[in-house]
């Protein structure tokens, strides 16, 4: 009788393991949530505030990074244009446009004081391709939508492009990456970006 329970659960044991891992994925939604969650916890801690300016946006890229996909980010950003770029300078190009918005967005939530962030829906793009909606709630209760694009990556959901305000951050670097290379080269805005940073 011993053995037969046991052959059972080594059964189910294996079957458990067999199941694709979608299964056991968080969604896009609760991924992002717990994501922002984690950050807005850490600012609040005492710890955190003791830290300078520059330790401070350390953890936070460090927790941006786990969520974000800048390769795919980076992809979509500069559309057709991303085959004018040698392998090398699409690595170095990464590298470079996550510290620029990094930088950026590490200088916004910085600036976060008592605004609350409400959770809403999550919709279907296109298989594998979410969009979840969040709404910072301002101190004059004012909503301010901020939706993340989300892609499924091996059962991983990670950012692909942010929706702030009904403008999407992919499509507006796009053009302005889009003007400079109507007329300079990949390394002039490697260049350019290499400044920035």
């Amino acid at each position: 009788m011993k053995r037969k329970y046991i052959r059972l659960s080594v059964i189910l044991l294996a079957m458990i393991l067999l199941l694709p891992l979608e299964v056991f994925a968080s969604s896009a939604k609760d991924t992002v949530e717990a994501q922002i969650n984690k950050m807005l916890a850490r600012m609040q801690e005492s710890s955190f505030k003791a830290l300078s300016r520059d330790a401070k946006i350390d953890e936070i890229e460090k927790i941006i990074a786990e969520v974000f996909d800048f390769e795919e980010l980076s992809r979509r950003t500069l559309g057709r244009d991303w085959k004018k770029f040698t392998p090398e300078q699409q690595k170095e190009f990464i590298g470079l446009f996550q510290q620029v918005l990094q930088n950026v967005y590490a200088d916004r939530i910085l600036a976060y004081t008592s605004e609350k962030i409400e959770f809403g829906k999550e919709t279907e793009l296109k298989k594998g391709r979410v969009e979840v909606e969040s709404y910072i709630i301002t101190t004059d209760n004012k909503k301010v939508p901020l939706f993340y694009r989300m892609t499924d990556k091996s059962g991983e959901w990670k950012v692909y492009d942010v929706v702030i305000e009904g403008i999407s951050m992919v499509k507006n670097y796009r053009g302005q990456f889009r003007e400079i290379l109507k007329t300079k080269k990949p390394e002039d805005l490697l260049q350019t970006l290499r400044e920035k940073v």
